[in-house]
Formats: C-alpha cells, structure tokens, sequence
C-alpha cells in the first residue's frame, strides 16, 4: 500500500499536478530558458539537484526546529536561506566542471535561488503533511516534471524557429499560445487519479 501511496504521489507530481502546468509555479525559466533543448535540460537537471537537496535540508530544518521552537513564522525565509546556499553551490560546481553549460544558463542558474518552483515545494511537502520519504519522492518527481515541461517546450520552440509564422505570432506571442496548449494537453492527465 505505501508503495502505491508513493507511486501515485510520483505520477501526480509529474503528470497530474506538473509544477508548471497545473501549479503555475517557475514560469519565468519555463519561458525564458526553453530556446535550446540543451539549455532545457541542463537547467532541469540543476532544478532536480537544488529541490532535492533543498527537500533534505528544508523539511528537517521545519519539524526538528521550527516547529518545535514555534518559530513556523521564520519558515519562508528560513527557507530561502538554505536555497541560497545550495544555489551557490552548484552555480561553483558548474562553473568548474561544465563552463559551457553555465554560459547557457547564464542569468537563470542565479535565478533558481528566487524560482518559485523550488521554494514553492519546499512549503508544499509541509503545508500536505508529507513524511520525509514522500516530500522527498514528491520533490524529486516535481523537478522531473519541470524538466519534463522544458524539455518538451524547448522542442518545439527549437522546430518553431525553423517555420514560417506570422510576423504577429513571432517569438513570445507564439511560445504562449504553445504553452497554453500544452498545458490543456497536461490536464488530460488528470483522469490517471480518478478512482
């Protein structure tokens, strides 16, 4: 049963509920990194690092000490702190180990520290109750399927570059549309929870 439980957890974070489709949290990367397939997934990869990492750090900080202590208040700010940090780290670690990668991210890779997707599950995984392997199973499967929502994204704009379209339609005006169909698209995930 509870590895049911966690399974239906994993597909509804990717699928059901995506992060971005369906939570409409971390828009701002959504669209402005999905030019390059490349650039997609370098930036998921790094969003799976930091919330998973954020997840183990976060949601211990909230029941060991500012719960017990009562200081819930200091929750979002504690929060970013540990964000910060971890953003910190991997903008290092990429800088050393993949510069080319983080040329492409560019501004973005500062950004995840204020990407309101990763702080967003954070409070989630404490505002539903999850234990810690459930907040950590519902964070890794969130990123997946914020990577997933880039990656798809990043396609088609990469295909979309190479059409003729109306001069109207043209760069923002025509990813919006994209995004908005495949967010329609996403919603017909939604029967996979029905009982």
């Amino acid at each position: 049963m509870a590895e049911q439980n966690l399974f239906m957890i994993f597909l509804s974070a990717i699928l059901i509920n995506n992060v971005i489709f369906s939570r409409f949290l971390g828009i701002c990367p959504y669209l402005g990194v999905s030019k390059k397939t490349s650039t997609a997934f370098g930036m998921g990869a790094a969003v799976i690092f930091v919330m998973a990492l954020s997840t183990a750090l976060t949601w211990p900080l909230q029941k060991l000490v500012l719960d017990p202590l009562g200081l819930g208040y200091l929750q979002t700010i504690s929060f970013i702190l540990v964000i910060a940090a971890l953003v910190q780290v991997v903008e290092f670690v990429l800088k050393k180990s993949v510069p080319g990668l983080y040329q492409a991210l560019g501004i973005y890779l500062p950004l995840i520290t204020t990407n309101c997707a990763v702080l967003g599950i954070a409070i989630l995984n404490i505002n539903e109750g999850l234990d810690f392997i459930q907040a950590l199973v519902f964070t890794i499967a969130s990123a997946m399927g914020f990577t997933l929502a880039l990656l798809i994204f990043a396609g088609i704009r990469e295909r979309l570059a190479l059409r003729n379209i109306p001069a109207a339609f043209q760069g923002v005006p025509i990813g919006l549309v994209v995004a908005g169909l495949l967010a329609m698209a996403f919603m017909g995930f939604a029967g996979l929870g029905a009982r």
